[in-house]
């Protein structure tokens, strides 16, 4: 199987990754002797997770995913997934490798209660020809419509990841790969399969529109308006 060489790290993200390193191992300690995340150890992780993620889950760089709002199961198991390599990524793979499974819930829940930000989308044309595969799929390429799993608000659940306000680039980025063989922890080579069946342009554009999408949080929406 071929892999996507890894882009280096510069400037501001490097620092971030450099520091989050930094953190992990300092707190790796106190993992061998308190395996239950006590609030203390928590609160030490989601210090590291928040140099790419955001403390509130609303990561300040596109090529990071927002956190904020996935389903907490979801967000366990893309952790599990990391861990045991099922999930390639050399960045998140030196992330997990001092947490314990057994912190991944308290991690997956804090996440889960925030509130996604608003992220527009990039290209507004290309956005408005990705909402008819986001809701009717692509007839002629055998791609089904992405609500039929993802909801149609991009809202998600437990097994399918909330793709409401995600940035345009990762959604883009994790279809890419999907397609390449390059991430393949879906259930079913579910994703593969449909990613397959899709050209860059596809892809791009439903990414862009998934971006106009509110989840479910009307509030948020009226709130980004004002």
């Amino acid at each position: 199987m071929t892999r996507t060489k890894p882009q280096a790290l510069t400037g501001q993200p490097a620092a971030r990754w450099l520091r989050s390193v930094a953190l992990t191992l300092a707190a790796t300690g106190a993992v061998v002797m308190a395996p239950h995340a006590s609030a203390e150890t928590l609160a030490e992780r989601l210090e590291v997770c928040s140099g790419c993620h955001g403390l509130d889950g609303n990561s300040p760089v596109p090529d990071y995913p927002k956190l904020a709002g996935l389903d907490q199961e979801y967000i366990v198991k893309q952790l599990g997934d990391f861990k045991a390599g099922r999930r390639a990524s050399m960045i998140m793979s030196s992330m997990v490798a001092a947490i314990e499974p057994s912190e991944f819930a308290g991690l997956g829940k804090h996440f889960s209660e925030q509130k996604r930000k608003a992220a527009p989308p990039d290209d507004a044309k290309l956005a408005a020809d990705g909402k008819t595969i986001f809701d009717d799929g692509i007839v002629g390429s055998a791609v089904p419509a992405c609500a039929g799993c993802h909801n149609d608000d991009g809202s998600g659940s437990d097994k399918y990841p909330r793709l409401a306000r995600q940035y345009p680039a990762y959604i883009a980025a994790q279809l890419k790969a999907f397609k390449s063989g390059e991430r393949a922890n879906d259930s079913r080579d579910a994703m593969k399969a449909v990613a397959k069946r899709m050209t860059d342009q596809e892809i791009d554009a439903v990414s862009q529109y998934v971006a106009t999408l509110t989840g479910g949080d009307e509030e948020a929406a009226e709130g980004d308006k004002k």
